[in-house]
């Protein structure tokens, strides 16, 4: 069994995962923001389920936009555990609204905690497992920067971003023995606090004026979502949780670069074998296939 760092394991999926993953064997430190304030009661509801199930479930404090606060949670892991050899990025926030009503400096905030977190805890733990000839990256990440929905601009940029961030990454890390999975999750509007707790823009009331006509639009996005699926299917971001662990459970090197869990039907695995044949060839072309298979340091 691993032992596991996850982010944003304060609510929803990153809460329900490492729970299933600590049921499941792991070692499981379950990070989030100011666990001895704003996160008490979850992160005392997670120290309560460890010593109810004697697992190992800790709660270790990490905020994503601090670089800081990354090298400090990898550094209590290593000290608490001697080991680390999964990171789950996980951390994330929505905001719903009119790209022009955001300013690029919101734009650039959504980014700095939905993006640039991902690189500031790859800085913190990749010389560990670069060290240590191993490890695994996993991304939660979304169906979104395929599915490209309106009225939620910066949330696609951002996750598009962080999608190409773990790409990219991938090709430098693999041949250092370092296997990557981006698990790509479908919309869920129930069962996280993503909808719930969605960011807005400061100037919505002065630039969405110009975006009366469709406000009958916004007004039913989150319906229009609810609408995707299946009649009488409950969709529990769960499932999200279960594909991880089944992921982890799997032998080092037949994991898969890409799991979509998408209960919408959206066809995203169709358009990912397509990216991914084409950008395979690309790279091979270039010469460059050792970045695209994971191998033992």
């Amino acid at each position: 069994m691993s032992t596991v760092l996850i982010t944003g394991a304060a609510t929803g999926i990153g809460n329900l995962t490492a729970r299933a993953l600590a049921r499941a064997g792991h070692r499981v430190y379950a990070s989030m923001r100011a666990p001895g304030g704003r996160n008490g009661a979850r992160a005392e509801e997670l120290h309560r389920l460890a010593t109810a199930e004697h697992l190992d479930l800790y709660v270790v404090e990490l905020d994503v936009t601090s670089q800081e606060s990354a090298d400090r949670a990898v550094a209590a892991v290593l000290e608490n555990a001697g080991a680390l050899d999964v990171v789950i990025h996980n951390a994330g926030h929505l905001v719903t609204g009119y790209v022009e009503a955001f300013t690029a400096e919101e734009i650039a905030h959504l980014v700095d905690v939905n993006t640039l977190g991902v690189q500031r805890l790859n800085r913190a733990a990749l010389p560990h497992l670069r060290g240590q000839g191993g490890g695994t990256l996993l991304y939660v990440g979304s169906t979104i920067p395929v599915t490209t929905p309106p009225f939620l601009g910066p949330y696609v940029v951002s996750k598009a971003a962080m999608d190409a961030l773990a790409l990219v990454t991938s090709y430098e890390v693999a041949p250092l023995g370092i296997e990557t999975v981006i698990v790509m999750p479908g919309a869920f509007t129930h069962g996280t606090d993503h909808f719930p707790n969605a960011g807005r823009p400061a100037d919505a009331a002065g630039v969405s004026a110009g975006y009366r006509a469709l406000d009958p639009l916004v007004a039913r996005n989150e319906q229009a979502t609810e609408g995707l699926f299946a009649p009488g299917m409950q969709a529990d971001p769960s499932v999200v949780a279960k594909e991880i662990t089944r992921i982890l459970s799997l032998p080092f090197g037949e994991r898969p670069f890409r799991s979509v869990v998408d209960l919408t039907n959206s066809l995203v695995e169709q358009a990912n074998s397509a990216v991914l044949e084409a950008r395979t060839d690309f790279v091979r072309r270039m010469g460059f296939e050792d970045v695209l298979h994971v191998t033992r340091a």
